[in-house]
C-alpha cells in the first residue's frame, strides 16, 4: 500500500478562474502573452499515444480558458478520446522572445451546455458548427530571459509557484525565492 500524507499537493486540474484567483499576477502575464497573437500551438495525443500538434485560437471568456475547434477535427476527436493537452502561445515573429515563452497544460473538457454554447456564440461569433472545450489546468509555465539566464516560472495546483534561473554554463539551475 502506498504511503500518502495530508501534506501532498493537489494534482487535480483547476479552472482558469481558480488559477487566476491563486496567482493573479502570473495569470495576467500568461493571459497577456496569449492575447499578443491569435494563433497558438495545441498538442494532443493520437490513438496510438504519439503527439499531434495543431494550430488553435485560445479564448479567455467567462473566467475560463476556452479552446474552440472545427467539428470532428482531429484535435477535437483526440481530446474527446484523451483530454490531456498542452497549449503553447505563439512565440512571435522573430527569435528575440521579448515576451517570453508561455504554455499551459492539463485536461480539456468539452462544453455541451446549450446555454453556455449560446452565450459563447453571442459574444464570440465563431464559425458554426464547432466544438468548445474548457481548459482545466495542471501546469502553467513562463520562460523569459534575464540577461544570459533563462528564468522559468511554473505553477501547479496546490503548490506555490516556483522560479528557477538557468544559465548557459555548467552552473546548476538555481531556485529563486
Amino acid at each position: 500500500m502506498a504511503h500518502m500524507t495530508s501534506a501532498s499537493p493537489s494534482t487535480a486540474p483547476v479552472s482558469w478562474n481558480a488559477f487566476a484567483a491563486a496567482e493573479p499576477g502570473f495569470a495576467d502575464t500568461v493571459r497577456r502573452r496569449f492575447r499578443l497573437y491569435q494563433h497558438h500551438v495545441l498538442a494532443t495525443l493520437r490513438k496510438d499515444g504519439s503527439p499531434r500538434v495543431s494550430g488553435l485560437e485560445a479564448d479567455f471568456r467567462f473566467g475560463e480558458l476556452l479552446l474552440g475547434m472545427m467539428p470532428n477535427s482531429r484535435k477535437a476527436l483526440d481530446l474527446r478520446r484523451d483530454p490531456r493537452f498542452a497549449l503553447q502561445a505563439n512565440p512571435g515573429p522573430d527569435a528575440e522572445m521579448n515576451d517570453g515563452d508561455v504554455r499551459v497544460s492539463g485536461r480539456a473538457v468539452e462544453i455541451t451546455d446549450p446555454e453556455v454554447i449560446a452565450r459563447f456564440i453571442e459574444e464570440a461569433s465563431p464559425p458554426e458548427p464547432f466544438h468548445l472545450f474548457r481548459a482545466e489546468l495542471t501546469e502553467v509555465v513562463r520562460i523569459g530571459l534575464d540577461g544570459d539566464a533563462l528564468v522559468i516560472r511554473s505553477w501547479r495546483p496546490g503548490q506555490p509557484p516556483r522560479t528557477v534561473r538557468r544559465t548557459g554554463d555548467d552552473t546548476p539551475p538555481a531556485e529563486v525565492a
